[in-house]
């Protein structure tokens, strides 16, 4: 059965100043790091690979084949100016974040049935059908959340996203929609395509190397 471990980050941009290392621990993230420690509604979670060699994936990431659409294969880039990032560097926003980095918020797109089987430590779920109209979204409720959790301005009906911060989105995987389509929204509402970051591999990728998840 796959175990579920709290962790709590510590991730620096890209430079890995400040690590966790653990002789004890086998499975290690990469050859310098071991484990980070994150922030989580609060609370200090450790993210650390699954340390079981008999270990395998959540049966729910595990399926090959789903009908398409709309679990279809998303290309490597969405193109715009906007960057596709793996695990290190989604843990080093994490790490950022957890540090008090308040300019960078990391996201679940992933509707409520999805992220209750488990999420990654320190992202914050904003469904992709809170943003688009088309999914039945209330505008207000977008302007709220523009405003009041991305740090946007709303100017005489413009917006100013200077202030705005980086979100770093990611959903089910390389066949799930929900994350490029809160980003697709986002650059029609004019939102800066370098400080919207990708994560395709999502958590199927996340799962497949026995990352700590988190419900």
């Amino acid at each position: 059965m796959k175990k579920y471990y709290l962790l709590f980050i510590i991730l620096v941009p890209l430079t890995w100043s400040s690590v966790f290392s653990s002789s004890d621990l086998s499975v290690k993230i990469s050859n310098e790091i071991s484990f980070v420690d994150v922030k989580h509604k609060g609370e200090v979670v450790r993210i650390q690979r699954e340390q079981s060699f008999e270990n395998t994936i959540n049966p729910d990431y595990a399926k090959t084949s789903r009908k398409c659409p709309p679990f279809c294969i998303q290309p490597g880039t969405l193109g715009n100016g906007v960057e596709t990032i793996g695990e290190l560097e989604i843990l080093d926003y994490l790490v950022r974040v957890a540090k008090g980095d308040n300019s960078i918020l990391v996201i679940d797109s992933r509707t409520e049935g999805w992220v209750k089987k488990g999420t990654i430590p320190g992202s914050t779920n904003i469904p992709w059908t809170l943003l688009k109209q088309e999914a039945g979204a209330d505008p207000f409720q977008i302007a709220d959340i523009l405003e009041d959790r991305f740090g946007a301005i709303s100017i005489e009906g413009l917006w100013d996203f200077s202030n705005a911060k980086t979100l770093v989105l990611f959903c089910n995987g390389q066949w799930c929609g929900q994350s490029p389509s809160n980003i697709k929204t986002l650059l029609r509402f004019g939102y800066p395509a370098h400080k919207l970051k990708w994560y395709r591999g999502g958590m199927q990728n996340w799962e497949s190397l026995g990352l700590t998840v988190i419900k």
